[in-house]
């Protein structure tokens, strides 16, 4: 779909609602006016991109009631990006439109209003929670997510750590020594393959946790 397809669709969407539309008026793609009401502007891009954001908050300038628009997609991908777009226009006070030109259709995810993103309570436990947790500082910001050392990852290996060098160990010992307070579900939920129960409460490493040992030190025989 072009770029001037999605006008036709958009003009009879704004007419319907009493307006009258005009395109290519200045910068903006789409103008509609309706009496004294304030103007509404439309902007059209194939496609979301940074550029379509661009316009969408120059425009606010003239007028509040700004939307961007782009032809509707089929499948998880465009979904997703939908999704992702759709939040970011509420965040920037723009409406979304997206256009199927052959039947035609508009649909409105969104209208133009000023938007304050609810803060979760959960997430910034979480957050503060991962914070006071982590043991020094050892990621570097920007990185990707595989491999992070997380607060979690550190207290299974102060158990591990403990298991390997005191053998098998009840869950509550474990705790105490380590000073990690949820050891026992750390063990039971073995996340990185590391322990295994031998006993009610009873806990130890796995074979292949020493032969990773080994393996750093060096000391993995040959063959």
């Amino acid at each position: 779909m072009r770029e001037t397809d999605l006008y036709e669709p958009i003009k009879r969407f704004l007419e319907r609602q009493g307006y009258e539309v005009k395109a290519e008026i200045g910068a903006a793609d789409v103008v509609g006016v309706r009496g004294s009401d304030p103007p509404v502007i439309v902007e059209t891009k194939t496609g979301f991109s940074l550029s379509l954001f661009h316009q969408g908050t120059e425009r606010q300038s003239i007028t509040d009631l700004v939307y961007l628009a782009v032809p509707a997609g089929r499948g998880l991908a465009f979904r997703r990006a939908l999704q992702r777009n759709l939040q970011l226009c509420r965040r920037l006070g723009l409406g979304l439109l997206t256009v199927r030109a052959h039947e035609p259709h508009i649909e409105v995810h969104a209208d133009p209003a000023p938007y304050r993103p609810r803060q979760s309570k959960q997430k910034k436990a979480r957050l503060l929670g991962e914070f006071s947790r982590r043991v020094g500082d050892p990621n570097v910001g920007g990185a990707t997510r595989k491999g992070l050392v997380t607060a979690y990852r550190q207290e299974a290996t102060r158990c591990a750590m403990f298991l390997s060098a005191h053998g098998a160990t009840k869950a509550a010992l474990v705790a105490k020594a380590s000073g990690v307070v949820h050891a026992r579900r750390i063990m039971a939920d073995n996340h990185y393959g590391w322990f295994q129960r031998v006993g009610t409460g009873v806990y130890d490493v796995t074979p292949e946790y020493n032969l990773r040992l080994d393996d750093r030190a060096g000391n993995r025989p040959a063959g």
